[in-house]
């Protein structure tokens, strides 16, 4: 199936696999999870393909979907790619000016929705340019629409028109006519540094991407579920889900990310793919209950993970074979505490759990490896398709971000030690951005990632995004994302903003772990009326402090954080303070948190 094109591909496997799941998601009405066929899907696909058609969607048209994950943005996905259409997904969370920046961008026709509040801040856009946007599909059939919408039309309507329509003809002529260089999407970066901008990828992209994971990844196969948990419109989680039906493995749609903890125990999927902040919260959790034990059960809850470490890391992981008291130790702990572990996540049941999109700490990465769960850390971007490197399941470097892939070619500028791409995984540019795009590329045609890092072989170290680097008054440089992913880790500490740039030192701006830290403060007797009285408390204040400057023991002088300054709200999306894919926008933070800031570094306090 090397180079099957996505216009063919859920036809294909309809054929081979009939009535077995390739979908599956949580009814809420029904309180169960139900599954779609590969038929079924197929069937879907090709009444909302024909559908397409019949409104006026024509070849290499954008076609718009804004929603939350759900079965029926992958079946539009396929739809489009029937018509040889192409995709602009955008986050669920999007406000309707970043909505009506990408549908002008983009000039996005028909846009796809899912529940009330993505169709209420499409219609505020479509009414802003009706011009452009001529209509809206809603996917959620409890959707109330506004009575002044003489255009909408929900998703099931929609496909049953498209079942009606004499349009068969047209949509099998377009699929036979696919071709590798069509633009299958355009995936809107998150803006930290300005405007977003359109990745454009074509289905080349994405077959060569389907087949460089097929060989790295032979043990991923038909019998696998795979809980989709980050948002489809982010390239890592599309590009997974994509593999997983190019291999014919079932895809679980999880609808609400903050449902996580308990779909996970009623799917028990064998993959998933999340970003190191999900797995930081289970290091942090773990390490919380750990803490709590009599000391007795400590000694021995440390004494399995360091038996798990050497097990893992140091034998299996460089393929020695491990000695035989070892071997049986382990065996022991696995089955007594870390297969408790990871029933109680729901991942007991786990072959391979991709992590990036941000650092993953060592420490983390640790533990993890030492208790069982098979993470497998790795690095990319939306402008290659996702992967550009990633750790194998045996022989990989901790402190790494592994392997390149096949077929990338990947170099470090000397000077400045960005890493650059070259490969078919790569983008053909940002839409509508000649001027950016001449910037993006070498001349002789590497993408410039904007990362810092170094490679050893074939094997990628990520250091810092370079723009993200920080320069203090004293000419030391700093990279905050690593001190930050250092601090996140500590169950005491939410979310961190390492600032500093052209000061002194380094600051931070923290957000406590409030369920933590009201246990904490319930144990020792400490009264408050609300958060900000709590985080004002001095010996709260020494708390964080103190777990602060435990986490950065092992920095350099110039990097260690000298002073903090608390948060009662945490940094949100709808804040301002994060992209869609949960990235500090530090320009915002300096702007909204400038008075805090300063005092930070005010002499008097």
């Amino acid at each position: 199936m090397n180079n099957i094109h996505f216009a063919e591909l859920i036809h294909r496997q309809a054929g081979k696999y009939g009535r077995r799941a390739a979908l599956r998601f949580r009814d809420d009405r029904l309180n169960k999870w139900t599954s779609i066929s590969w038929m079924g899907f197929a069937e879907a696909v090709m009444s909302a393909a024909k559908a397409m058609a019949e409104f006026g969607i024509d070849v290499q048209d954008n076609v718009g979907l804004y929603a939350q994950n759900m079965p029926e943005c992958l079946i539009t996905d396929f739809a489009a790619y029937a018509n040889r259409a192409a995709a602009v997904p955008m986050y669920s969370t999007s406000s309707p000016a970043q909505v009506e920046y990408i549908v002008r961008d983009a000039s996005i026709g028909m846009l796809f929705v899912g529940e009330q509040l993505q169709y209420n801040n499409a219609f505020i856009v479509q009414r802003a340019c009706p011009e452009v946007l001529k209509r809206l599909v809603v996917f959620d059939r409890n959707v109330k629409l506004n009575p002044d919408d003489r255009s909408s039309v929900y998703f099931d309507d929609f496909r049953r028109l498209g079942d009606n329509a004499n349009v068969d003809a047209v949509v099998k002529v377009r699929m036979m006519g696919a071709s590798a260089d069509d633009v299958a999407t355009i995936i809107y970066t998150s803006g930290t540094t300005g405007l977003p901008k359109g990745v454009v990828l074509n289905h080349s992209c994405f077959m060569e991407c389907m087949r460089i994971h097929a060989e790295r990844l032979p043990n991923v196969n038909d019998s696998d579920v795979s809980m989709c948990f980050l948002p489809l419109t982010h390239i890592f989680e599309k590009a997974w889900a994509y593999f997983c039906l190019y291999v014919g493995a079932e895809v679980a749609i999880n609808r609400d990310p903050k449902l996580i903890q308990m779909t996970l125990p009623e799917v028990r999927p064998t993959m998933m793919c999340n970003v190191p902040r999900f797995w930081e919260k289970v290091y942090a959790g773990a390490l919380g209950k750990i803490e709590g034990f009599p000391p007795f059960l400590r000694r021995i809850a440390g004494r399995a993970v360091r038996t798990g470490y050497a097990y893992n890391m140091e034998y299996c992981n460089v393929g020695r074979k491990a000695p035989l008291a070892l071997k049986w130790m382990f065996a022991v702990y696995d089955r007594l505490l870390f297969r408790m572990i990871r029933r109680t996540l729901g991942i007991e049941r786990g072959k391979i759990f991709p992590v990036a999109g941000a650092p993953l700490s060592d420490e983390v990465n640790s533990f993890l490896q030492s208790v069982n769960i098979p993470v497998v850390y790795g690095y990319g971007l939306s402008e290659t398709t996702a992967t550009v490197s990633f750790c194998p399941m045996g022989g990989f470097t901790m402190g790494s971000v592994g392997t390149v892939m096949p077929g990338l070619e990947v170099r470090v500028d000397p000077v400045s030690s960005e890493i650059q791409v070259r490969g078919k995984t790569v983008t053909s540019g940002y839409y509508n951005r000649p001027e950016d795009n001449a910037k993006a590329f070498t001349p002789d045609g590497f993408f410039r990632t904007g990362d810092a890092g170094r490679l050893e072989g074939d094997t990628l170290y990520f250091t810092e995004r370079i723009k993200d680097l920080y320069k203090t008054s004293n000419g030391k440089y700093i990279a905050p994302q690593a001190i930050e992913s250092l601090m996140a880790n500590d169950r005491f500490i939410a979310q961190v903003a390492v600032v500093g740039d052209g000061r002194k030192f380094v600051g931070a701006l923290l957000v406590p772990d409030f369920e933590v830290l009201e246990s904490y403060a319930a144990s020792k007797g400490i009264a408050y009326a609300n958060r900000e009285e709590l985080i004002g408390r001095r010996e709260i204040v020494r708390l964080i402090e103190s777990r602060v400057e435990e986490r950065q023991k092992d920095l350099a002088s110039h990097e260690k954080i000298k002073r903090i300054a608390l948060l009662a709200e945490p940094f949100s999306i709808a804040g301002g303070e994060l992209t869609d894919t949960l990235k500090l926008k530090r320009n915002a933070i300096l702007e909204k948190y400038e008075i805090i800031i300063e005092s930070i570094y005010d002499e008097g306090k």
